[in-house]
């Protein structure tokens, strides 16, 4: 005896006119337009906040890159004892323009052309000013020299907002001889870090940032790389492997300035290597970028098919082969951009190496990885503490650059990406 079939269920079906359904329809119409807006607000907020941002940093650092400068009329023949043109030329020209007091000689025209107040005009650098015009011309020593000269702080606020009522009475009498203009100001660009505003520049701290950057590139990508590798391809999968991998994700997690804290007693302390270098920074750096070089080449390396190394294997590859031949190269798109990511995170940090002495006085642009040198972060910071009000200028400007090189950085990584990328 079989059973009977069980009876169909009979279903009603939907009506979709009914009040309830475009109820429901409605509601769901409503959410999707919240979200949709929701999402919208979002985009809307981040990009007024960054416009925001960028105008902050333009209007206050636009200053930084212009500079006025005043007239000044030098006598040489009679300053200078009638030095020629040929005695400033030559292999020993520094040496004898170093010799003609030239700190007074520009003192005594100052004087000369404006009275007391000729030293309130000017900077207290301008004689340098002066210096770097006659070792370019030394032409100049022997007639009478019309030069325009960096003024003081307190005349290029006044030119440029409100100064202290005494710079504007000085910015007054100049404009009315018409002795005083704006220009496009060099020295910020060429110069190193200076007591006075008008000979401050970013060269020294950027030609740092360059050498710290290699350091850390040289040894933090072929190691990470290397370590992702290994890791990925070649490590046995056990308990050892999981707690290197959770330690390599806590260690991209650490706070910049525990590696700096690592530096200052392992590489200053322990080895005893030069304070405030190059290389004690780039070392230090390195250590930071590792774990995200590590991590992002792990993950592009996992993103390559299995079926790319089957199929290597199959054609009679050996493993290394297949590792250095196929999935290198394709996972090289992903791990570039995990590196200048981490490199953009490295160029801008200052903690770890406020830590290691790169917040020392630095008059000159360093010469080798050993010397004394500090990085565009950190130069932000100490002039951003500065009471005069001639390094905020200064201090915005520097952020434009460092921003500038920032997205440079960033779109490179978005460029190297969709160029060599592949889409399986």
């Amino acid at each position: 005896m079989t059973d009977a079939p069980a009876p169909a269920r009979r279903t009603t079906p939907t009506d979709w006119s009914s009040d309830a359904m475009q109820r429901r329809i409605a509601k769901r119409y409503a959410a999707e337009r919240r979200f949709k807006y929701l999402g919208l607000g979002a985009v809307i907020l981040s990009a007024a906040f960054l416009a925001f941002l960028l105008y902050v940093m333009v209007g206050n650092g636009l200053g930084g890159f212009q500079q006025t400068e005043a007239e000044l009329t030098i006598d040489f023949p009679a300053l200078t004892g009638g030095t020629s043109a040929a005695a400033i030329s030559g292999e020993n020209a520094e040496t004898v323009v170093g010799s003609l007091d030239l700190p007074g000689v520009v003192g005594v025209a100052m004087e000369s052309q404006y009275g007391d107040a000729g030293s309130q005009i000017f900077s207290s650098g301008a004689w340098q000013v002066v210096q770097q015009k006659l070792l370019a011309d030394p032409q100049l020593i022997e007639s009478e020299q019309t030069l325009w000269l960096p003024t003081s702080s307190e005349i290029d606020i006044a030119a440029k907002e409100d100064g202290p009522p005494a710079a504007e009475r000085l910015l007054a009498m100049l404009q009315q001889k018409d002795a005083v203009q704006t220009s496009f100001n060099t020295t910020f660009l060429t110069g190193s870090d200076a007591t006075d505003p008008a000979q401050a520049g970013i060269w020294a701290a950027f030609k740092g940032s360059l050498m710290t950057m290699f350091i850390t590139i040289i040894l933090a990508f072929p190691v990470g790389v290397l370590a992702a590798l290994y890791l990925e391809e070649y490590a046995p999968k056990n308990r050892w492997t999981d707690l290197i991998e959770v330690s390599i994700n806590n260690l991209a997690a650490v706070p910049s300035i525990i590696f700096g804290l690592l530096g200052l007693v392992v590489f200053l302390n322990w080895f005893s290597m030069p304070r405030s270098a190059a290389i004690v920074g780039g070392l230090t750096l390195a250590l930071m970028t590792m774990p995200i070089i590590v991590i992002a080449g792990r993950n592009a390396i996992k993103s390559v098919p299995p079926s790319i190394r089957e199929a290597a294997l199959g054609i009679g590859a050996s493993p290394v082969q297949v590792v250095f031949h196929h999935v290198l190269p394709l996972a090289l798109p992903g791990i570039l951009t995990g590196t200048i990511i981490g490199m953009a995170r490295a160029l801008g940090e200052t903690a770890p190496l406020l830590l290691i002495g790169m917040r020392a006085f630095i008059p000159t642009p360093p010469d080798g990885f050993t010397d004394p040198a500090t990085v565009l972060p950190v130069q932000i910071y100490l002039w951003s503490d500065e009471i005069n009000r001639g390094f905020v200028e200064k201090t915005s400007a520097a952020i434009i650059v460092l921003l500038a090189f920032l997205l440079s950085m960033n779109a490179l990584a978005i460029y190297l990406r969709n160029k060599f990328e592949t889409r399986w």
